[in-house]
C-alpha cells in the first residue's frame, strides 16, 4: 500500500506540472495573430507600420481592419477588437460602460494629425476662414460647392462637427463618398467640389526630402488661424505647434489585461520605429523629442 501510495502523489505532481506549463494565453508581445480596427483615414500610414511590424516580428500576424471611426469603437465594446486606433479618447459615458462590461481600457495620444480641405486645382478659393468653411458646410455660402466627406460615420465628419458647426447642421450640399481616395478623386474631376480628407491623402508619399509637398491632383486649402491671421496647410510644424485649425490627435485605445500582441503592437508605435514612420508620414509623432525650427516655404 505503501508502494502505491506514492506513485499516485507523484503522478499527480506531474501532471499540475504538465499544466503550468500551458501559455496562458495565446498570443504575447511579439508572436500570434490578432485582429484590430483602424480609423480608415489613418490607412496609409498604418499601412506603413503593419508592414514595418510584421517583418521585425516574423512570429507575429497584426490583421488591422479599416473602418469609419464609429465602427472601431462598436468593435472595441463588442470585444471583436482588443485594439483600436481612433481621433479621440473615450468619453465619459465611454469610459463607464467599459467598467460595466469588464473592460479595462488603456489609451495614449501617439500622433498629431490634420483634416486637410482640399478643393479643384481650377478653383480660386485657395483660402479660407472658419466663418466661409462653416458657410460651404451648411451651404449658406455665395457659391454653391458640393461638399465630399468620405463616410457620413467617419471621424472626419465627427471632428468637422465638433470643431466648425458647433450645432448647426450640415447642409443638402453634402454627400458621402466611399472612402477618403474617392473624395480625392470627385474633387480633381469636379470644379465645383470641395472636399475633407485625412492627411495621408494629400501628402506627396514620393516628397524625397520630406518637407511635406502635397499631391498635385488638387488643390490644399490655406486656412485661417483667427489668433495670427495666418492662412496655413497642414504642414507638419503647423501640426505640430496646432496653429493650423484642423488639427487632431491619433490615439490607440487597448484593452489588453495582459502583455499581448495589441499590447507589443501599440509599444511599437509608441517607440522609436513607430514614431519615424509617422514623421515620415507628416504626421506629428508625440511620443518623440522633435525640435521645430523657423524655415522658409517655397509654394512655387
Amino acid at each position: 500500500m505503501g508502494k502505491m501510495r506514492s506513485f499516485l502523489v507523484l503522478s499527480f505532481g506531474l501532471l499540475l506540472a504538465s499544466c503550468d506549463d500551458r501559455p496562458a494565453h495565446p498570443d504575447s508581445l511579439g508572436k500570434g495573430e490578432i485582429d484590430i480596427s483602424v480609423d480608415e483615414t489613418f490607412r496609409p500610414v498604418m499601412e506603413q507600420q503593419g508592414t514595418v511590424f510584421d517583418s521585425s516580428f516574423p512570429d507575429a500576424k497584426v490583421h488591422i481592419h479599416y473602418k469609419p471611426e464609429s465602427e472601431c469603437f462598436k468593435d472595441y465594446f463588442e470585444k471583436k477588437a482588443r485594439l483600436i486606433l481612433v481621433t479621440r479618447d473615450l468619453s465619459d459615458k465611454e469610459k463607464a460602460a467599459c467598467k460595466d462590461r469588464q473592460i479595462y481600457p488603456t489609451t495614449l495620444p501617439l500622433a498629431r494629425d490634420a483634416v486637410a480641405v482640399i478643393v479643384n486645382k481650377e478653383s480660386a478659393d485657395t483660402l479660407m476662414d472658419m466663418l466661409m468653411l462653416k458657410g460651404i458646410l451648411t451651404g449658406q455660402y455665395s457659391k454653391k460647392y458640393t461638399v465630399v466627406f468620405d463616410d457620413a460615420a467617419s471621424s472626419t465628419v465627427r471632428f468637422v462637427n465638433d470643431s466648425i458647426l458647433r450645432g448647426e447642421k450640415l447642409g443638402a450640399n453634402v454627400f458621402a463618398a466611399k472612402g477618403n481616395n474617392e473624395v480625392v478623386d470627385y474633387v480633381q474631376k469636379n470644379p465645383d467640389a470641395i472636399g475633407f480628407v485625412g492627411l495621408g491623402y494629400v501628402s506627396d508619399s514620393a516628397d524625397p526630402n520630406n518637407t511635406g509637398a502635397f499631391i498635385n491632383s488638387v488643390k490644399v486649402v490655406g486656412l485661417k488661424n483667427e489668433k495670427t491671421g495666418e492662412f496655413l496647410q497642414p504642414y507638419q510644424a503647423y501640426i505640430a505647434l496646432k496653429t493650423y485649425p484642423l488639427t487632431r490627435n491619433v490615439y490607440y485605445i487597448n484593452s489588453e489585461s495582459y502583455p499581448g500582441l495589441g499590447t507589443g503592437f501599440a509599444n511599437f508605435l509608441a517607440q522609436q520605429r513607430g514614431q519615424l514612420i509617422f514623421f515620415h508620414a507628416h504626421m506629428f509623432p508625440v511620443r518623440s523629442e522633435m525640435v521645430i525650427r523657423e524655415a522658409q516655404i517655397n509654394n512655387k
